[in-house]
């Protein structure tokens, strides 16, 4: 089975304009979108489109409409000149009792032979509104597991920062281990940074189990620690920015090969670039 379960922790740190850190210990899961129906067999803690103690409902994600996530992902993959996949890991978190946010869903998608096609960062705010940033993963060697990319940002995501901004990722395909990082730059320099690291453990009922004992309210920590860091940089003097409500729920725009923090040409360039990519 691809599917996994990847307990770590996820860290926050804010550098500027007020410097804040935290983090917390999260359970997150790689769902093999082709392994879904044998999730919901297999498992009787875990169920597809239903309600369990553990469920993944499918309109979470995507344009929200519910339809298949695969055929979702190879229409954006088609949208940007990407060969259909041939597999797609999602990471994500499930809903615990019914309830789920995932300010960041990362879709792995693999050609046959298994080397990485593009990887598809969904981030979805507090308002409601979800974008996805579309970038393909240009010239993957076999056996390479590390890749740099990055992105114009164009969401508004945290009340305290501007959208005029780039995401750089940093990201190791999943393995033993997982590790996700992505740094928020601005003209000058770092404003934000998050990383999560964790250990594959197999996706058993025994270990849902054990995700609902330990992390019992995890669905719900998350959105209640979005808005309890939020007030305390309120508190500390940090300038709210006004949101701006988009005229859709789902867009998308096309990022490229390469962090901003270390190829800063190529990321100029390529900037220019994805102003001009239709952003639907």
């Amino acid at each position: 089975m691809n599917s996994a379960v990847y307990w770590g922790q996820l860290m926050h740190n804010r550098i500027r304009p007020r410097k804040h850190r935290f983090s917390y210990r999260v359970a997150s899961w790689l769902i093999d979108l082709d392994e879904l129906s044998s999730l919901d067999k297999h498992l009787k803690l875990f169920s597809v489109d239903r309600f369990n103690l553990l469920s993944f409902y499918q309109k979470d994600f995507g344009d929200g409409s519910g339809r298949d996530l695969k055929v979702q992902t190879e229409e954006l993959l088609a949208a940007h000149d990407v060969p259909a996949p041939s597999q797609t890991l999602m990471f994500c978190y499930p809903r615990v009792l019914g309830y789920a946010f995932n300010p960041l869903t990362v879709y792995y998608c693999f050609s046959s032979d298994q080397k990485l096609l593009s990887l598809i960062y969904e981030v979805t705010n507090t308002f409601g509104e979800r974008h996805s940033y579309v970038i393909p993963a240009e010239k993957a060697e076999e056996g390479q597991m590390l890749f740099h990319q990055a992105v114009e940002k164009k969401l508004h995501v945290s009340p305290f920062f501007k959208t005029d901004c780039q995401y750089g990722f940093r990201v190791q395909l999943p393995g033993k281990t997982m590790k996700l990082a992505i740094n928020l730059n601005d003209a000058d320099g770092k404003l934000f940074a998050a990383v999560f690291k964790g250990d594959r453990q197999v996706l058993s009922d025994f270990n849902i189990l054990r995700q609902l004992l330990v992390l019992p309210l995890q669905a719900i920590k998350v959105i209640l620690a979005i808005h309890w860091e939020a007030l305390r940089l309120f508190l500390k003097g940090v300038k709210v920015v006004r949101h701006v409500p988009k005229d859709r729920f789902f867009s998308w725009s096309r990022g490229w090969a390469g962090h901003p923090d270390s190829h800063e040409e190529k990321a100029g360039t390529n900037a220019n670039s994805a102003r001009k990519v239709l952003s639907r």
